[in-house]
């Protein structure tokens, strides 16, 4: 009985000490925290043609990350309502129509702009911007792409996030491999 006691007590202790990531290393004390799209941010890949392209980390954010920026995207989405610019409550409604908006105007200036044949390019939507992230080859008229782009209904502002060496030792967004490495300049 002693015995089933003390075992007892010792898988409490053992227990008690996983939860609350004392001294183990199977706590997952330094596992990365999860990243996940918590706004729910349209965030698509629209082309892949230039090769080795690293993929952009998006609207992907720890919850530390969303706490902290919380009170900044609330006051962000609802000042175009007080302002008289939106017709609806909150910029960031708009997202998930502008993203169907975005597939009709980009196969209407592929033929003008050749997008497709000359990046590999990822989009995110939040607050009627569109930030444009990934690789551009060179010479790609990136003025004439984000000029029509920007004429999609209710877009405010369209965001250059994009580089034409993929392997530059910083790019101008966060990638997924490596989502703490600072950035170069970001567009925003």
């Amino acid at each position: 009985m002693k015995h089933a006691i003390q075992a007892r007590l010792a898988g409490l202790l053992m227990g008690f000490s996983f939860g609350f990531g004392f001294g183990f290393a199977a706590t997952g004390a330094h596992a990365e925290p999860p990243r996940l799209n918590r706004g729910h941010d349209p965030f698509f890949q629209i082309s892949n043609a230039v090769s080795g392209c690293p993929v952009p980390l998006g609207p992907l954010e720890t919850e530390q990350e969303w706490l902290d920026d919380s009170h900044y995207r609330i006051e962000r989405g609802n000042s175009c309502w007080v302002e008289g610019r939106c017709r609806l409550s909150n910029a960031y409604l708009y997202d998930v129509e502008i993203a169907d908006a975005v597939q009709r105007r980009l196969t209407n200036i592929n033929f003008a702009t050749h997008w497709r044949e000359q990046s590999t390019l990822w989009l995110t939507l939040q607050r009627r911007f569109i930030y444009v992230q990934g690789c551009v080859a060179p010479g790609f008229d990136k003025q004439g792409f984000f000029t029509e782009l920007a004429k999609t209904a209710d877009v405010e502002r369209v965001i250059d996030d994009t580089t034409n060496d993929p392997h530059a030792a910083q790019l101008p967004y966060r990638t997924l491999a490596d989502p703490d490495k600072p950035v170069l300049n970001p567009g925003n």
